[in-house]
């Protein structure tokens, strides 16, 4: 079965098989994918951001290349930093942002 996402216009339709969670793309990964934020309904095989990502990647050729360099974007559950080791069991929101420069 299909996951179900939505926007903020669309609200989204629960299934009894996922979970749902709200996604948010900051800097270049949100101009790649064109979208700031969405609900999504996970499948139940995902558990870890490195999970998380992976099943991303598949949903459209603008995720695939969003996260094309997964190996640098950094992840935030619920806003607090965390690595793609990370479980999501009871989050609530993810935030995916690349890393972060200063000066």
């Amino acid at each position: 079965m299909p996951s179900t996402v939505s926007s903020e216009t669309e609200p989204m339709i629960q299934s009894q098989t996922g979970r749902p969670i709200r996604l948010l793309y900051f800097a270049w990964v949100r101009e790649k994918i064109g979208r700031g934020e969405e609900q999504v309904e996970l499948p139940p095989h995902i558990e870890t951001i490195a999970d998380l990502i992976d099943w991303v990647k598949t949903r459209g050729p603008e995720y695939a290349a969003a996260f094309e360099r997964s190996d640098v974007i950094r992840a935030a559950i619920d806003q607090r930093h965390v690595r793609h080791t990370a479980r999501i069991d009871e989050a609530r929101e993810i935030a995916f942002f690349p890393p972060v420069t200063g000066g």
